[in-house]
């Protein structure tokens, strides 16, 4: 079992959210990374941690763990993906995917109307 990451108890929640992603980045134990990445999802849930996970990358760790092999990392990986992007609400996005350059919605594209040529 991982042991609590030492933070200082006056650095607040950046601080702890970042010896947490340190610690999944530097320790070798399996056991150790479930339970770091488990703790990061748990964060995920709550919305007022959004801004934290984002400016320490936490999706792009979270993504990372969706090829490992140990299928428990890669659970607790993709329940998180949405609440990090920005809550439920991005998730039709996410099934359709970015528009060309413009990083718009497919479906936000498809509503569109089209030139015509005269």
């Amino acid at each position: 079992m991982a042991q609590k990451p030492k933070v200082d108890p006056h650095v607040g929640r950046l601080g702890y959210l970042q010896a947490l992603v340190t610690e999944f980045q530097e320790t070798e134990s399996e056991d150790a990374k479930e339970q770091v990445l488990a703790n990061l999802a748990n964060f995920a849930y709550d919305p007022s941690n959004y801004q934290y996970l984002r400016q320490l990358q936490v999706l792009d760790l979270f993504l990372d763990s969706l090829s490992e092999e140990n299928e428990t990392l890669v659970e607790f990986a993709i329940e998180p993906v949405p609440g990090v992007l920005g809550g439920p609400a991005v998730l039709p996005s996410l099934l359709v995917g970015p528009g060309p350059r413009t990083g718009a919605p497919a479906a936000r594209r498809q509503h569109q109307p089209k030139a015509r040529i005269v």
